[in-house]
């Protein structure tokens, strides 16, 4: 049987029981045999997670192929309605009451027909012209028809990095994937809000990709947009690229914006990310492959090398367990002694029955009870010198713009590999300020 130990430090592991009978010069004995277990227990949690991702990637392709088939078809059959209509108007005059008959079929048509192309960008099966470009040039090129688009009450924000790397993909994807993003984030907005749209330079390791299985090692252009809206909750956020999946009304989404986007992502070797909580409003990332073949040595330096460690004690505070447990981890392995919450309320506990010094908060922005702001000011009562670094899944520019944190503060975005860890931490500390 399975069962649980405790070792001297507190910390529980799997252990593995077998009990048996034996015979010992002429003496019987109960034997009892015990394995820790904790890497096969990794192993099968790795096993389970790339099992369940195999199965969602197959499900979207199973679905996309049907979509694409019936698209296809579709479109032909459209062609010929709004070809038919469109004759069939020019020989009417617009006073003749079937005039307006045919200029519904006419509208009805060209709705179905832009459903469709939505179908086939899900599929991948759209004809598409890559080129290589610098997407601040395309994207600065749509804010004038994004800003119409969204409305007044919105205020977007761009915020692009300065010395982007090239892309290859097809200008008009990218119109599509912004525009998808952006009306999501709107209709997620109620009344006045603001969308950010961000582009960065993200250069991923071996080490990274090996935590996150859903990515590949490279150099990648990354473009977020983010809202300010209301936030999902995980059992959405798990479903929100699967085709036909909204929670809009029938007469405002068709569910297939977020899947074409997939699509889209997909198509170009790229991938997508969604972090989002309720009432906090919600990040999409999209992951470009960089188009040059060969990372320059300055980078590949940057993405192999390990950064400096320490011996410092850190209150690392995550209401997440499993993020939690991975960045204790990782600050273990880089010599860091780590006092860890679950809770704003158990950091707060621990820290007041700490002995010794406490170097560094580390914690979640978004939490309940209480945000990362508040519980520092709270830590910081009893660690005057203590220095700080805040974490989240959205980006820096959204956390400054709900005034949760000050701009300039050591900040963090997840995921992150154990490397940015390491020396977001180091940068921390080490910061005279």
């Amino acid at each position: 049987f399975e069962t649980t130990h405790r070792r001297a430090n507190g910390e529980t592991y799997p252990v593995e029981v077998a009990l048996s009978y034996g015979e010992f010069d002429g003496e019987g004995y109960n034997f009892a045999f015990f394995r820790d277990i904790t890497e096969r227990r990794q192993a099968e949690e790795k096993q389970a997670k790339l099992q369940a991702q195999l199965a969602q990637a197959q499900k979207m392709e199973s679905v996309g192929r049907l979509a694409g088939g019936m698209a296809h078809d579709f479109n032909n059959m459209l062609g010929v309605i709004l070809g038919h209509a469109e004759l069939a108007l020019r020989q009417l005059d617009a006073a003749q009451p079937i005039h307006s008959d045919l200029t519904e079929i006419q509208k009805a048509g060209e709705r179905s027909a832009e459903l469709t192309r939505q179908l086939l960008a899900f599929a991948r099966k759209q004809t598409v012209t890559p080129r290589i470009l610098n997407l601040n040039d395309t994207l600065d090129g749509m804010l004038t028809m994004l800003r119409r688009l969204l409305g007044e009450d919105i205020d977007l924000v761009w915020a692009p990095h300065a010395d982007l790397w090239k892309v290859q993909i097809d200008p008009s994807q990218v119109d599509q994937v912004l525009v998808n993003l952006c009306i999501n984030a709107r209709d997620a907005i109620t009344g006045v809000g603001k969308i950010i749209i961000e582009t960065d330079n993200k250069v991923l390791s071996e080490t990274y990709c090996d935590e996150h299985t859903e990515l590949t090692p490279g150099d990648y252009v990354t473009l977020c947009v983010s809202d300010d809206g209301s936030g999902m909750e995980s059992e959405v956020l798990e479903k929100v690229f699967d085709p036909f999946f909204t929670t809009k009304s029938k007469s405002k989404g068709t569910g297939l914006g977020l899947s074409t986007v997939f699509g889209i992502v997909k198509q170009n070797q790229g991938h997508i990310h969604a972090y989002s909580e309720p009432g906090h409003g919600t990040t999409f990332k999209v992951y470009l492959q960089r188009s040059v073949g060969k990372r320059s040595p300055a980078l590949a330096e940057r993405s192999a090398g390990t950064a400096e460690g320490g011996n410092e004690t850190v209150l690392l505070v995550e209401d997440e367990p499993a993020i939690l447990d991975l960045s204790r981890r990782m600050l273990e392995q880089q010599g860091y002694r780590i006092v860890a919450a679950g809770t704003p309320g158990e950091a707060i506990r621990l820290a007041r029955e700490h002995v010794g010094e406490i170097h560094l908060l580390m914690t979640d922005v978004i939490m309940p009870e209480m945000n990362g702001r508040e519980l520092a000011k709270q830590v910081l009562s009893l660690y005057p010198d203590l220095k700080r670094l805040f974490m989240s899944g959205y980006t820096a520019n959204v956390i400054a713009h709900r005034g949760v944190l000050e701009e300039g503060v050591h900040f963090l975005q997840k995921p992150f590999s154990a490397n940015d860890l390491a020396a977001r931490v180091r940068a921390a500390l080490d910061d005279q300020g």
